[in-house]
């Protein structure tokens, strides 16, 4: 039977990435790789994720954008409060991995990154089929996923995992699973409600999660560079 995999909240951790999808055993013709956004900010290597993710997606994967993403793209977009708020949320690693010479929080002045915020702008929001919904942050209680908002998909918290009553299980990042759980597990949190959360707080010095469906399992790879 064929593998979905699922990846959310890479974060610029290119090696943990790489290491994961080594990890599954990964392959292309076999398996089809779902990646739920925030590939970017904090870690080191954005611009070399970004590059891995569209490689990716040539090859058949799916690829969703986070809230990370659509900060990068206010910014570019002359938002001023997306743009303090990137600013406040990693930006300065991402646009240091397109010119390393940036010090002061600008954007960079390369082609390439032009390159791959168009790359960004392509990314789907949400990705449904007759049993799960693949989405970045979680769907909104009461709303279609047409109804929703960018924002709304992206950011949500509390009240997706509160009020969720769906009959589609929602597979989900954005928010570390630790939190969700209020104790330091961070392995893929399995919601009563049809929820599966698996942001595993990579960057935060915890793991990168691969959920692995059917069978609901998974695999990790833990972040020892703190």
């Amino acid at each position: 039977m064929k593998r979905t995999l699922v990846i959310s909240d890479i974060h610029g951790e290119l090696n943990l990435f790489n290491e994961l999808l080594e990890k599954v055993n990964y392959d292309k013709d076999k398996d089809q790789l779902i990646l739920l956004g925030d590939y970017i900010d904090r870690g080191p290597y954005s611009k070399q994720v970004i590059e891995r993710v569209r490689s990716l997606r040539e090859d058949g994967a799916i690829t969703l954008i986070g809230n990370h993403e659509v900060m990068l793209l206010e910014t570019v977009e002359g938002n001023e409060y997306g743009r303090e708020r990137y600013r406040k949320n990693g930006g300065l690693q991402t646009v240091q991995s397109y010119d390393n010479s940036i010090i002061d929080f600008r954007l960079p002045d390369v082609p390439e990154f032009y390159d791959h915020v168009e790359f960004i702008r392509s990314l789907d929001l949400y990705y449904e089929t007759d049993e799960y919904i693949f989405v970045h942050a979680g769907v909104v209680p009461g709303k279609t996923l047409e109804e929703s908002t960018r924002d709304e998909l992206v950011w949500i918290r509390d009240k997706f995992f509160n009020e969720y009553t769906g009959n589609k299980t929602v597979i989900f990042g954005h928010t570390p699973t630790s939190r969700i759980r209020g104790e330091k597990d961070n392995a893929p949190y399995f919601g009563e409600n049809n929820i599966i959360g698996i942001d595993g707080g990579a960057v935060f010095g915890q793991q990168l999660n691969c959920l692995i469906l059917p069978d609901k399992t998974y695999e990790y790879v833990e972040n020892k560079s703190f």
